[in-house]
């Protein structure tokens, strides 16, 4: 059966994550002028690295909220964890600024959207909250390559749960076998992906999966770019519905 629709993560596979928030991490710890106080730039950028994934997780987990998510963030960075709410906020919203100054694409992705627009349906599946990525999208300038935007706030489950997956292809009106999810992260993406029922491309844009030598799990296709994605869909599935969006 061909896919009718292609689900998309966003952060690290559309948006570049990594370098926006590298770049505005950087630039709002030196405004701070937290740097020597972290052991410089690449020490202080990996305990941000570090705070931010715990506490993303523990967001994911339920365990607290988005707005408290970054709060501990906060808290956790600076050592103070009697800081009050309203400082923590004004803290992280000068990172926001910096952070939201950065904000960029990969190269190859406005060319892979416009590339599949004419051949199948486009959606976005992320396990952040939907204001957070509806806004994103809206100022990288391709919320209009996509007809839904589903995130786990709203979903009430996060990728790798086989629910996050199969709530994305309800709402579509699909199959999981109709849809083809691609992500950045093997495991929450990929094989999040293809143990829900979706057809799963993993985008290695690092090489990790080449350099490491081992084969692919079972049901994973792996790119290194975007610019593989229409061809290797087209070699291996070809294509079914028309896009919706008009």
């Amino acid at each position: 059966m061909p896919p009718r629709a292609v689900l998309w993560d966003l952060d690290d596979t559309l948006f570049d994550y990594t370098g926006s928030d590298r770049a505005g991490a950087l630039r709002h710890l030196r405004a701070e002028g937290l740097l020597a106080a972290h052991g410089g730039e690449e020490a202080a950028l990996e305990r941000w690295r570090t705070v931010m994934e715990t506490e993303f997780a523990r967001f994911l987990a339920g365990e607290v909220g988005f707005l408290d998510h970054r709060r501990a963030r906060a808290r956790t960075f600076l050592g103070t964890p009697l800081l009050p709410d309203a400082e923590a906020d004004a803290w992280f919203a000068r990172y926001i600024a910096h952070y939201e100054a950065s904000w960029t694409l990969f190269p190859d992705s406005a060319p892979a959207l416009a590339a599949l627009a004419p051949l199948v349906r486009q959606a976005v599946l992320s396990n952040a909250t939907t204001a957070n990525q509806e806004r994103k999208l809206a100022v990288l300038g391709i919320r209009g390559s996509f007809e839904a935007v589903f995130c786990a706030d709203e979903l009430g489950y996060a990728k790798p749960a086989a629910e996050a997956f199969h709530g994305a292809c309800k709402a579509l009106g699909l199959t999981p076998g109709e849809v083809v999810y691609v992500g950045d992260k093997l495991d929450i993406d990929a094989l999040g992906a293809r143990d829900a029922g979706l057809r799963a491309v993993w985008l290695d844009r690092t090489g990790t999966g080449e350099k490491a030598g081992e084969e692919l799990p079972p049901g994973v296709r792996r790119i290194a770019g975007l610019a593989e994605l229409p061809e290797l869909l087209r070699r291996v599935t070809g294509f079914g519905a028309p896009s919706t969006i008009r």
